[in-house]
């Protein structure tokens, strides 16, 4: 369970990297990592792709949070923090 939660925190931060700039906490980069997880584990078994060890874990999470945080953007038209104007 811990492994899974470390797991987590990792694919949150990298997706927030690499889709913002930065992380989103910890309580934010768990959320977004665990549920990354569960988006990445489904995307890549629908390609055929298979997955093994803790790296293979960690791509598959990071990938299915960037994906996560892909469509909330489509939906909700967020801008990452680094554009938002200073008032």
């Amino acid at each position: 369970m811990l492994w899974f939660l470390f797991i987590g925190i990792v694919a949150g931060w990298l997706a927030g990297l690499i889709s913002r700039g930065g992380g989103f906490g910890i309580w934010g980069d768990l959320i977004t990592g665990v549920v990354g997880s569960f988006i990445g584990g489904y995307a890549f078994k629908f390609m055929g792709i298979a997955v093994y060890g803790t790296i293979g874990s960690i791509i598959s999470s990071t990938v299915g949070a960037i994906i996560l945080l892909w469509a909330i953007r489509m939906f909700f038209h967020t801008a990452p923090a680094a554009h938002k104007k200073e008032e």
